[in-house]
């Protein structure tokens, strides 16, 4: 792990946790006030977060990422390949990417920790559309179910936390049916594809996702591999029974569960449906999208104590 020694860049997000990020401005002011190496700025609309890191960091900058997982999202697309670090600063809904980081210890109050701490390199997976244009996530995608629960909590602006995630869930599932899907996944050694019904697909760097739910509880954002995970179509009154199960992270031990690791996952939709890609939707995705690992795609600022 590297130490770091930059100029900071705070990328302050108001809109996080519908908007009840915007309370912590004034205590992040003052946490920064006398600081000369620190620098910060707020978003105004959505993808600024990402313009500004386009457009601010420059060499030996290292960009903080002040709000949930998709303010990391449009940061670390802005600076991929440019050498830049990465920190972030929790004040989302779910934070889902920060718990696998800092393998699920609380992180320290304020902000002076993210001066001190070292710096470690992690994965990125890269999603290629039809049209030719390419994004990376950082912690997880969905298709279908996963997917159309991200959109239902984009919509449900009265609810904060991560109750937000079990309404979306119930709401998503009264009405919901099954995908059907072609995937192909590139193993270690060998290749898997099914063409059927499918309940619940995710691609995964990291553990968590949704505030509590360990889809992916071997996934390790440094084992150069994204961890696959399938539901296979089932009776959706069958469902609550899984919930528990990925609550816990023991789905993965169940018979109508594929989870494996990859090194890469084409999909193909017979119709549109919604995506997520860390937790921002994607309406009416459909054709061929393909997934690929990035190893070693962006330097994040690590704290653990």
């Amino acid at each position: 792990m590297m130490k770091n020694s930059c100029r900071y860049l705070f990328i302050f997000n108001p809109a996080a946790n519908k908007g009840r990020a915007a309370g912590k401005e004034k205590g992040l002011k003052l946490l920064l006030s006398g600081r000369q190496d620190s620098v910060l700025m707020k978003t105004a609309y959505p993808g600024h977060a990402g313009d500004i890191a386009r457009s601010e960091a420059g060499e030996g900058t290292c960009i903080i990422a002040c709000g949930g997982d998709g303010t990391l999202h449009e940061v670390v697309n802005a600076v991929v390949g440019r050498g830049i670090k990465v920190g972030i600063w929790p004040i989302g809904s779910a934070n889902d990417f920060i718990k696998t980081l800092n393998h699920n210890k609380r992180v320290p109050p304020g902000v002076a920790h993210l001066f001190s701490a070292g710096s470690t390199s992690v994965d990125l997976g890269r999603i290629s559309c039809g049209d030719g244009d390419h994004l990376y996530f950082i912690n997880s995608l969905g298709i279908g179910f996963t997917g159309r629960i991200a959109k239902c909590v984009k919509q449900a602006f009265w609810l904060k936390g991560e109750f937000v995630y079990v309404y979306a869930l119930l709401n998503v599932l009264y009405r919901y049916k099954a995908s059907k899907m072609y995937i192909k996944i590139t193993l270690e050694h060998s290749t898997l594809e099914l063409y059927e019904h499918v309940f619940a697909f995710s691609v995964s760097n990291g553990k968590i996702e949704g505030g509590r739910f360990r889809l992916a509880p071997d996934a390790d954002v440094s084992d150069g591999l994204l961890d696959v995970c399938i539901l296979k179509d089932i009776p959706k009154h069958q469902l609550f029974r899984y919930v528990i199960k990925y609550l816990r992270g023991t789905h993965i031990y169940e018979p109508q569960v594929i989870y494996c690791k990859a090194k890469a996952v084409e999909v193909m939709l017979d119709e549109a449906d919604v995506m997520h890609v860390d937790g921002e939707v994607f309406d009416n995705v459909s054709g061929r999208i393909a997934i690929s690992i990035v190893p070693q795609g962006v330097s994040v600022i690590q704290c653990i104590t």
